[in-house]
């Protein structure tokens, strides 16, 4: 590679760590309330009350139904109509958040329903009562199960995060683009860019395979 094209890249990378910080930490908070609202949705979701589960399903549905960029359209430009105006910072949590919530339900619904039918059973059969047995034997092993396809879907998320550059949040597509308009090199730059983002997830990925491997090992 040129020296010269080397010498720009060391220029421009600051500015593109600063916007791959800005997306870790979207990406961090977005998952880390998601997830919680997941786990959630996912119990309101099996629920034997119809009144709590038909609900939580269509809220999922329309969740997963709805595209993450018109989620962060519909939190940002639409919010304020209803007097509920948001930066981009938050603005772009909460829709990543809401994203995930729909997604990660039905993963962790997903797994709670893989848990052997024989371990519920012999809880019933030590008395436990159905709180419990949710709480100590279900939980626990459902999230186990659904732990390397929700570590997956993480990575998915840092990748959407991408599309809040659409609000102007700087994050790094969004450097990147500031870059390329100041210097008109939109290829290298963006080239630059997506070596930064697999950077995170090539290694995300073989970390999630590597997990998917050793809990089989245990299952």
């Amino acid at each position: 590679m040129p020296s010269s094209i080397l010498n720009d890249w060391s220029g421009w990378l600051p500015r593109l760590l600063d916007g791959l910080l800005v997306s870790l930490q979207v990406t961090g908070l977005s998952l880390v309330l998601g997830f919680s609202l997941g786990m959630v949705f996912a119990l309101l979701s099996s629920s034997r009350f119809r009144v709590v589960r038909r609900p939580s399903v269509l809220l999922v549905e329309v969740g997963r139904g709805m595209p993450a960029l018109v989620m962060l359209q519909l939190v940002y430009f639409g919010l304020p109509s209803a007097g509920i105006t948001l930066d981009t910072f938050p603005a772009t949590v909460l829709a990543l958040t809401l994203t995930t919530a729909a997604y990660t339900s039905e993963i962790i619904r997903a797994g709670l329903r893989a848990v052997p039918a024989g371990q519920l059973e012999a809880a019933g059969a030590l008395g436990l009562s159905k709180a419990d047995v949710t709480r100590f034997i279900v939980t626990p092993q459902g999230l186990r199960i659904a732990l390397p396809t929700l570590m997956g879907f993480a990575i998915l998320i840092f990748q959407i995060s991408a599309l809040a550059f659409s609000l102007g949040l700087p994050e790094l597509l969004s450097q990147a683009y500031s870059i390329g308009a100041a210097t008109f090199r939109y290829f290298d730059i963006l080239l630059l860019a997506g070596l930064l983002y697999l950077a995170i997830t090539i290694p995300a990925s073989w970390l999630v395979g590597r997990l998917e491997k050793r809990l089989a090992m245990h299952l």
